[in-house]
């Protein structure tokens, strides 16, 4: 599939510099940044979140994850969760089911972009499908962004589940495991 044309309109009018290019189809951020073969640190994946009742896109790098406190602080909200996939798919009807850009401005949204990405000289990101990416510089996406930039953004953790010794034993953190397989 080609670049959406809003995507292409919206870039062209903030007149900065940016290449489509098509990959190989992708499902998560990893599985993109693997596909155009780029560093994970490189790719910035958005985290649809509603905060104050309003929908904010959190942009990070592939590997990490959204420390929603952090998040929440940064914005000045009182309240944030992550967006149900319906929000999403009504935010964005556009664009294939997770594979929005981080052109917040485009839909009405803020930008909140993790400090470790914001220092990325290259950003790669989803260009409104899972077979087409957009490559530019850090600089001309904050032009046309206009991001607010902090830190948010966690690694998560190595190990599947977290082990632990209370009083000589060992015991697993169900709750975690709980939140790896629920579906909710």
């Amino acid at each position: 599939m080609s670049l959406r044309s809003s995507i292409h309109e919206y870039l062209g009018e903030a007149r900065v510099a940016y290449t489509v290019l098509p990959h190989s189809p992708s499902y998560t951020a990893q599985e993109g940044a693997a596909a155009m073969h780029v560093p994970g640190r490189d790719w910035a994946k958005v985290v649809i979140c509603v905060a104050d009742g309003k929908p904010i896109q959190a942009v990070l790098s592939a590997p990490m994850q959204v420390d929603l406190d952090r998040l929440r602080a940064l914005a000045g909200a009182k309240t944030i969760r992550l967006a149900l996939e319906s929000e999403v798919r009504d935010l964005f009807p556009e664009c294939e089911l997770g594979a929005m850009p981080p052109l917040g401005p485009l839909y009405g949204q803020r930008v909140f972009v993790d400090g470790a990405l914001a220092v990325e000289p290259i950003i790669v990101f989803n260009a409104g499908t899972h077979t087409s990416a957009i490559r530019m510089r850090y600089e001309d996406f904050s032009a046309a962004t206009e991001p607010t930039v902090g830190w948010f953004a966690d690694r998560p953790s190595d190990r599947a589940v977290d082990w632990g010794v209370v009083d000589g034993r060992l015991f697993v953190n169900w709750r975690a495991l709980f939140r790896m397989t629920s579906r909710e």
